[in-house]
């Protein structure tokens, strides 16, 4: 539930700290007090649109401060949400605070305990904390997308779903109709990677294979010279009648015999008898290299012919030899995926299979809309009976769709007739404004009242959507939010008394004149206070009969069955203008 809302230079509210407990709050002052203040406060907190225009006249900024105090099963539901943001969930029982902050320059920034966060974030957690019913309301249930959201959110409808389901058929609609206006550039494109593989194709280019052949034909184009030069190498280190390895062995014979005689002679032995060893190591080499050496003019002649086809594609299609394989399997996948698009028959198999599986979810969609409407429009019709309506009756229509749509099957549509016997027709087409406003009051009542404990919202704000009603409605509409508040936290902006007498907290705004600047105060008031508050309500100037009519209703309000279901009182605070 909201258990404080802080207001700093907001509008004409200097400060302004507001305590507010469970049950229902009734919030009432003079036209032009600023009640709706409070309620366009909240909503920036929670994540509305914010500028320039909210901050005070001569302040740098608004700061707005929202005090939340969730239920367990409410905090066990955001935690996961808030430990996934990055957010402060240390402690379990510490109340939830939401802040933003208007700078002059219309800049705005946003805060989750205590950490900053985006505008979308405090949207999103808004969305599960407070549920705000303008006085307007009754102009979205004229909107189909509206209605259309109204009716699935009571029938506990997966939009996501649905909407992942139609993207798929979409995407495969799109594939299908793609490659069939594009068959003829498909079969010419195809026609000239198919002619380009052919001929790419015979040669064959392997990975690496470029590199390989170069190093080969270098190597058989030099046959000759390499033998000539191994020839000539191991006749001068070996085979020659004068050769290295023969005079090293001489000079280690003549060092030999006066080695020990004299010493110093040791380090030339030494280095000359493994100058011996490395020119046998040589004559090794240079033997073998003379045998595995050949001439072969047909090899050579092989290599210039595939290396003079492979230079001959490389210039006629830009790329540089060693990238011919690369590029053959590039035209083999774009081939492939050519292939892939000209099937027609498989492109049609998937956007069929995409069809009948967002059809199935579809399905499912509209039988959960057929089980919820009749159950809606009974509950709104009982409503509508105690609200100045008697004999009207409410319809959920649910008309097929000549073709699907992104959101099902069906167009939802409200329905209403406005007194017995006569045929529902489309909402907007025959109520009055006054009737527009019950009807957006008794369908907001009866579908919060059908929400599972799960998945109600805590706090519920209801912005002069009472407008309009007058006499024994006003006493039902009263009393309806009366029993909405046994079991949530419930505020109404009003100015009608009969409501005002039904709360169970009593918050009025006033506006005052101070230091030259317009300000906005807010206190609660109980007893005689109160009293002269709905008598004021009830016809401007407080008599004693307005008094006593007063004193009736708070009385009556006290004693009506749901009057000892809502606890806890809003803390006396003294509020700063």
């Amino acid at each position: 539930m909201l258990r404080r809302l802080t207001l700093r230079d907001f509008v004409i509210v200097t400060q302004l700290d507001v305590d507010l407990g469970q049950g229902f709050t009734a919030l009432t002052g003079e036209t032009g007090a600023g009640k709706s203040i409070l309620i366009d406060a909240l909503q920036l907190a929670l994540g509305s649109r914010g500028d320039a225009g909210v901050v005070r006249e001569g302040a740098t900024r608004a700061d707005i401060t929202a005090e939340f105090e969730p239920s367990a099963a409410l905090a066990a539901t955001l935690s996961p949400w808030l430990q996934d943001a990055g957010f402060d969930t240390t402690d379990a029982d510490a109340p939830l605070l939401l802040r933003r902050v208007v700078d002059a320059q219309g800049k705005s920034r946003a805060w989750i305990n205590g950490s900053p966060a985006t505008v979308t974030q405090l949207r999103e957690l808004g969305e599960h904390l407070v549920d705000i019913h303008g006085q307007h309301a009754w102009q979205s249930l004229t909107r189909a997308d509206s209605v259309r959201a109204l009716v699935d959110a009571q029938a506990g409808v997966d939009t996501t779903a649905l909407q992942h389901a139609w993207a798929a058929r979409r995407d495969a609609r799109k594939a299908l109709d793609e490659a069939r206006a594009k068959q003829t550039d498909i079969e010419r494109e195809r026609e000239r990677l198919q002619w380009q593989l052919g001929e790419l194709g015979k040669l064959n280019p392997q990975a690496n294979e470029w590199e390989e052949l170069n190093t080969e034909h270098t190597r058989l184009s030099h046959g000759q010279a390499i033998l000539d030069a191994a020839r000539l190498a191991l006749d001068a280190v070996s085979e020659a009648d004068t050769n290295a390895e023969g005079l090293t062995s001489r000079a280690i014979e003549a060092l030999d015999t006066v080695a020990s005689v004299e010493p110093h002679l040791r380090n030339a032995l030494d280095v000359l008898r493994e100058a011996q060893a490395h020119l046998q190591d040589a004559a090794h080499s240079l033997n073998s290299a003379l045998g595995h050496t050949e001439l072969d003019p047909d090899r050579l002649n092989d290599l210039d012919t595939r290396m003079s086809v492979w230079m001959g594609l490389a210039r006629r299609y830009r790329r540089l030899p060693a990238e011919l394989p690369e590029l053959l399997q590039s035209w083999r996948d774009e081939l492939a995926a050519l292939d892939a698009a000209a099937d027609l028959d498989l492109l049609s198999k998937q956007a069929d299979h995409a069809h009948q599986a967002w059809l199935s979810v579809a399905k499912a969609v509209s039988q959960q809309r057929a089980r919820i409407a009749p159950v809606m429009a009974a509950a709104v019709t009982e409503a509508m009976q105690s609200l100045g309506m008697s004999g009207g009756r409410f319809e959920v229509a649910l008309t097929p769709l000549a073709e699907p749509q992104a959101f099902g099957l069906e167009q939802v549509e409200l329905l209403v007739a406005g007194h017995a016997g006569s045929t529902p027709r489309p909402l907007g087409k025959v109520a009055s404004g006054g009737e527009l406003s019950r009807l957006a009051l008794a369908i907001a009542v009866t579908t919060t009242q059908r929400q599972s404990a799960d998945a109600q919202v805590p706090t519920l704000i209801f912005d002069e959507i009472d407008s309009g009603v007058g006499g024994a409605v006003a006493d039902t509409v009263g009393l309806l939010m009366r029993q909405l508040g046994a079991n949530r936290q419930v505020m109404a902006v009003t100015h009608l008394a009969q409501v005002a007498a039904c709360a169970h907290q009593h918050l009025v705004v006033s506006k005052q004149l101070q230091g030259g600047q317009t300000s906005s105060d807010i206190r609660p008031v109980q007893d005689d206070e109160r009293t002269r508050e709905v008598a004021r309500m009830l016809g401007g100037a407080i008599t004693d009969t307005s008094r006593a009519h007063a004193q009736a209703m708070l009385l009556a309000a006290q004693q009506s069955p749901s009057s000892t279901k809502a606890s806890g009182k809003p803390k006396p605070r003294k509020e700063a203008a």
